[in-house]
């Protein structure tokens, strides 16, 4: 595998967009999950992505892994709870309204993640392993994996690519600072929104690894560069943060120049946040190459 992620899937069903969720009749099922967006997004530009995380042994556990499947990810480290019920988010989709998210987590298979169900050979061969701060948030013993994962990671001279993601629905800011503002410093890649960084109270110049910052005017920058946002219509924020990882990280893989990594990322989170849910929007790699073409050439956007 060129990446490892490990975190929470949840099946999210999405309201008909525009209509408030305590309004909404029709429901579009998909799947939700930071590290699972970023794996998908990953896996459509044809990197090789496995995905580590607990279903549990239901109709929603079932449908979130027939779906990973479809997309190209492994999923034959993926551990089954017949105890636990598989997470369930519920949200609503508008343009230019406050979002409502609701989650159904607590107790979930995901939430009982245990340092020892990761082994070395779940990490074998990886370029990166990718994990965000939900996952240590979800439980104490998830939280123990999660510094599972770093060693095995060093271990198998994988990199960690690391996204705070966070969500003050799981804790409080003195909660996220304790439990993962030290993982920034053990990560390599710190992909990180600027209020985050604040929240955390952690200076990016103290960290050892690369440090990507998303400022609030949605420009991003790492080494002294600086990636504008492509102006697009937004129809749904929700899951440009890792579809900005996805297309980080794939610059990465290739090797290409920190310029390249971030004008990449940018193109794919501008795709993404014009579609209402999390994943439409993440393209393959020839639709991201006409894309870029379009945000960055004049000339017919049209695809014939």
């Amino acid at each position: 595998m060129s990446v490892v992620v490990c975190g929470e899937a949840m099946l999210l069903m999405l309201a008909e967009p525009g209509i408030p969720l305590e309004r909404a009749t029709a429901f579009r099922r998909s799947v939700a999950g930071a590290e699972t967006n970023v794996a998908t997004g990953l896996a459509r530009l044809g990197h090789e992505v496995s995905w580590l995380g607990r279903l549990g042994a239901d109709p929603a556990g079932r449908s979130v892994l027939s779906m990973l499947r479809a997309e190209g990810i492994g999923t034959r480290h993926t551990v089954t709870d017949p105890h636990a019920p598989t997470g369930l988010l519920l949200r609503d989709s508008h343009p230019s309204r406050a979002i409502d998210v609701q989650y159904y987590r607590a107790g979930s298979a995901a939430s009982r993640l245990t340092p020892g169900e990761l082994v070395p050979e779940m990490v074998g061969g990886a370029k990166f392993v990718h994990v965000t701060g939900i996952t240590p948030m979800l439980s104490d013993s998830a939280h123990q994996a999660t510094l599972r994962l770093f060693d095995l990671a060093r271990q198998a001279g994988a990199r960690v690519s690391f996204d705070p993601n966070i969500r003050l629905k799981l804790g409080t800011p003195e909660q996220w600072r304790e439990r993962v503002a030290p993982l920034l410093g053990r990560a390599d890649v710190v992909l990180a929104g600027a209020d985050e960084l604040e929240l955390l109270q952690v200076d990016p110049a103290t960290l050892g690894g690369l440090v990507v910052v998303k400022h609030r005017d949605k420009s991003a920058g790492c080494a002294g560069l600086r990636q504008e946002p492509f102006q697009v219509p937004v129809t749904d924020p929700v899951g440009a943060g890792d579809a900005f990882a996805a297309g980080f990280l794939s610059g990465l893989l290739r090797g290409e120049p920190y310029e390249v990594c971030l004008r990449e990322a940018a193109a794919v989170a501008a795709l993404v946040v014009q579609c209402p849910n999390d994943t439409d929007g993440l393209p393959d790699r020839a639709g991201l190459d006409r894309a870029l073409a379009a945000f960055t050439e004049a000339g017919e956007t049209v695809h014939r």
